[in-house]
């Protein structure tokens, strides 16, 4: 039987099979991790669903946390759990790998976890403050007008 690989996910298909990569869920993004990265994984899960009423789906290799707008996501690695936390400030601590502005009232916040210990306070404290503040940021972005760039003049090039 003829099979061709997926462009995206690299998976072999049957010829004439069906075959959408990007519908995926929660269960094939966490199936193949290893007993500690699943444990954290559980633990992120569990914290995250105490916050109230979100949404919690698959997307392309992550899984989102949203209200309204996505407040967090989880993208499950080969050794470790890439948390992306969106925040109005940005945080300075040793877990926080990477800290880039995502809006004009956003920031993402990058850590990582390869351990259930590592969910605890302060990772669980902004996941909880990002839960809480999601509405009023994206509302806030909303609300303010595109501020206007200034125009730079050209430079002339001098001979000399």
């Amino acid at each position: 039987m003829a099979e061709r690989q997926c462009y995206h996910c690299k998976e072999w298909i049957a010829e004439g099979a069906p075959h959408d990569c990007w519908t995926t869920t929660e269960t094939a993004l966490t199936r193949d991790l290893p007993g500690d990265l699943f444990d954290a994984w559980e633990r992120i899960r569990e914290t995250a669903a105490e916050f109230g009423e979100q949404r919690i789906y698959a997307s392309g290799k992550c899984i989102m946390f949203a209200r309204t707008t996505c407040y967090f996501f989880v993208r499950p690695r080969v050794h470790s759990l890439e948390l992306c936390v969106f925040l109005g400030r940005a945080v300075r601590s040793p877990l926080v790998r990477r800290a880039d502005p995502r809006s004009r009232t956003k920031i993402a916040h990058t850590i990582s976890i390869t351990h259930r210990d590592q969910v605890e306070a302060p990772v669980t404290d902004w996941l909880r403050e990002a839960y809480e503040s999601s509405e009023e940021l994206s509302a806030t972005a909303r609300s303010r007008p595109a501020r206007a760039k200034k125009a730079t003049p050209k430079r002339r090039r001098t001979r000399g």
